[in-house]
């Protein structure tokens, strides 16, 4: 975890203390942050796929995926716009209008926790700031030792085969860091990606040990996860063999934010049956 406390590397631009703010965030994790650290009354405007918490959908929006409005945005007088690194061609065009945009980086666990340090730090409320990332840690802890050494594969989407691409968690991903400090590996192996696309050769040779599927869904009934599970439980692999397939239909579980706490709660469920699992199987 010492990595973890590298201050002031993340950020494009450095926070100064200011005592009160005008925000705009253009992400829905960013949003979750700022009002996860209490800086929910700093914030503006946010985009239109902002969902959490109920405060802000009620907020103005200046966008949406396909883009913002640079009207909108100055006519709102922000001092401060947040925006993730995916938006960096934004950031030179804010910055010539005189408006300070600030691109964060959350790809990393590492990474979400420095940005909710330097949030924290830059709307005056470094003690939540610290308060969320001891949470963070905490449940980090919970989740070692309960199996170790196994390969887990999770994968984005809902398939009804498997004979596309697929989309899996890669090791430059926040999801590959929560695996490695549970004491397991990712059954993804490059080192090019944050999101990796498989095949069904791949997946094949991969032979992950626990699959973590994490897919939206409105519906979250029996039936429905049943459905969701259905192809990946004739894949030829060992988690198959196991009963150790998952699914997660929180659309929480993919913001990478300090509601990552929820993820790892849920991943720390899987792993505790999934070291059932294995016991059953291992006994003669």
């Amino acid at each position: 975890m010492r990595r973890l406390l590298l201050l002031g590397l993340l950020f494009c631009l450095p926070f100064t203390v200011q005592a009160k703010e005008r925000i705009i965030t253009l992400s829905p994790a960013l949003t979750d942050i700022v009002y996860a650290v209490g800086a929910g009354d700093q914030i503006v405007a946010t985009t239109a796929h902002t969902h959490y918490p109920k405060e802000a959908e009620k907020l103005p929006k200046v966008g949406d995926y396909f883009g913002v409005s640079l009207e909108k945005i100055v006519a709102l007088s922000p001092t401060l716009v947040l925006l993730q690194r995916n938006n960096i061609g934004l950031v030179e065009k804010l910055r010539r209008l005189g408006i300070e945009a600030v691109p964060v980086r959350l790809g990393s666990l590492e990474e979400i926790m420095q940005a909710i340090t330097e949030i924290g730090k830059r709307t005056g409320h470094d003690a939540e700031a610290r308060k969320l990332r001891r949470e963070i840690e905490t449940s980090l802890q919970k989740v070692q030792g309960i199996v170790s050494g196994k390969k887990i594969l999770i994968v984005f989407g809902t398939y009804a085969k498997l004979d596309k691409a697929i989309y899996a968690a890669g090791n430059n991903l926040y999801f590959a860091d929560i695996i490695r400090a549970s004491g397991n590996r990712n059954a993804v192996t490059s080192h090019f990606d944050k999101q990796s696309v498989l095949t069904y050769e791949s997946l094949l040779v991969a032979d992950p040990d626990i699959i973590y599927i994490l897919t939206h869904q409105d519906d979250a009934s029996p039936k429905t996860r049943e459905k969701l599970l259905r192809p990946w439980r004739k894949l030829p692999v060992r988690a198959a063999k196991y009963g150790t397939i998952y699914c997660n239909t929180d659309p929480a579980a993919t913001i990478p934010s300090q509601r990552i706490v929820t993820f790892i709660e849920d991943f720390r469920k899987i792993l505790e049956d999934a070291r059932t699992r294995f016991a059953t199987l291992q006994r003669p």
